[in-house]
């Protein structure tokens, strides 16, 4: 970027305001519980009529240990045996899911997420794998992914997740500086994670993520760079550099956080600089917002084929794909109908003991939404607009339509963060470490009085 420090950080303040991070659209605050039951069986029945491909989340909430930074949905116990019960309601779930599957249908992605998937034993996740294959047809090619706590895991369990078909792995490390863990309350020598990237690979789970949180208490530019270059050292095929939030009014936990310790606005913004100035040069792509990937990662073979999206658990592969979220506080994406699942795990297993799917919010979207969608998600996941391939597709003129939108894309163009002209407009390079904002532009639910804005900062 041909841009000086000053400048930038003057763009980071001028910017730098709580908003969604568009992981859907409408996001997350807008579901209701006030909801017609008679919606979720019509999507059921009419996913029923014919074959098709879905992604499978499943979410296992339980942790071990509280880490202070995080926002995650979880339940904090050393009971292990609570996994078995937790099994017991995921098969009730799928039982009921799966009734309305045609029998052609297959799942082309799963996802296990958390809290920690790797809580459950090895044995709990066989068990899960068999549960998996039991209720649904799994696509010979399907794209499978655990999130892995390093420090939770050892080696008969990353030959468990192979034994189910695990393809790909998301390991936590968020940063390898001792005094900074000690800061978040997790403690992870990297010579763990090191050892849980063998035993992946050595078992054939060959495609690795790793995660990392810039923003932390004490951490620096220099310890930060350190982390990256831990890091690449482990050679994954994909980072995703989350932008630390810091919200303890709805994350109790981050009140255990020393607040003094907290890098300030110039600090947070050279961490994220490093990467994006350094990963490119290490043969990482800049995907997007917060995800880098080698040229030869399906992310970023999604990036050029136009089948990159957002969804709950940030950029994936698959835009096609109808998202099936079960346990508990799972978020589901369909087409047209957003559904949540119980966050209070008695709730959870309440509604599935009477014989009812576990769902407490649901947003069904109108066609405003639908329209709107699609134009931040050409934001978000392509970086540019192209008003007479929109027309194209959905019968909307953007310029005629969505005038008073445009116009307000002239003061991010003036600041250099896309270029306008008739027929559309690109993000630039400096763009992109403001997506949120440009894809701010066009949500309608931002300019209702009423609208809720427990968001984070968007750099």
């Amino acid at each position: 970027m041909n841009i000086s420090h000053d400048k930038l950080i003057g763009l980071v303040k001028k910017y730098n305001v709580p908003g969604p991070r568009y992981t859907s659209y409408p996001t997350a605050v807008q579901f209701s519980e006030d909801f017609d039951e008679g919606l979720i069986r019509r999507m059921h029945e009419k996913r029923s009529e014919k074959p098709g491909h879905y992604s499978l989340y499943i979410h296992i909430p339980f942790c071990f240990s509280l880490c202070w930074y995080c926002g995650c949905t979880k339940v904090i116990t050393k009971n292990q045996d609570r996994g078995d019960v937790y099994l017991d309601y995921l098969d009730k779930e799928m039982e009921l899911t799966a009734e309305y599957f045609h029998d052609k249908s297959s799942l082309k992605q799963i996802h296990f997420g958390g809290g920690t998937p790797t809580f459950l034993t090895p044995e709990q996740l066989r068990r899960l794998g068999i549960l998996i294959h039991t209720h649904f047809r799994v696509d010979p090619e399907v794209e499978f992914s655990v999130e892995i706590d390093p420090r939770r895991v050892d080696e008969n369990h990353v030959k468990a997740l192979s034994e189910i078909g695990c393809n790909r792995a998301s390991l936590g490390v968020q940063d390898t500086n001792p005094d900074v863990q000690k800061a978040i309350h997790r403690i992870q020598p990297f010579k763990q994670t090191r050892q849980v990237a063998d035993w992946l690979r050595s078992n054939g789970i060959e495609d690795i993520n790793l995660d990392l949180i810039y923003g932390l208490p004490l951490q620096t530019r220099k310890t930060f760079k350190k982390t990256i270059t831990d890091a690449v050292s482990l050679d994954p095929d994909r980072f995703a550099i989350y932008s630390y939030a810091h919200l303890p009014s709805i994350m109790p936990a981050q009140k255990l956080l020393n607040e003094s310790d907290f890098p300030d606005t110039d600090e947070k913004l050279s961490m994220l600089i490093h990467a994006i100035e350094k990963l490119p040069e290490l043969g990482y792509r800049y995907i997007g917002m917060d995800h880098f990937a080698r040229e030869s990662d399906d992310l970023s073979k999604a990036l050029d084929e136009g089948t990159l999206q957002r969804n709950f658990q940030g950029y994936s592969t698959h835009a096609e794909l109808e998202m099936i979220a079960l346990g508990m506080s799972g978020i589901s994406q369909g087409h047209r109908l957003y559904t949540q699942n119980e966050k209070d795990l008695d709730a959870y297993y309440s509604l599935l003991d009477k014989g009812r799917l576990p769902v407490k919010k649901v947003l069904k979207l109108t066609g405003e939404d639908l329209i709107r969608r699609k134009m931040i998600m050409k934001v978000m996941c392509k970086g540019e607009l192209s008003y007479p391939a929109f027309l194209n597709e959905t019968g909307v003129d953007i310029k005629e339509v969505y005038a008073a939108e445009l116009n307000r894309l002239h003061e991010l163009e003036a600041d250099g963060l896309l270029i306008q002209n008739e027929t559309g407009f690109a993000i630039t390079a400096l763009g992109r470490l403001f997506l949120r904002n440009i894809a701010m532009v066009f949500d309608e639910y931002l300019t209702r009085p009423n609208h809720r804005k427990t968001y984070s900062k968007t750099v």
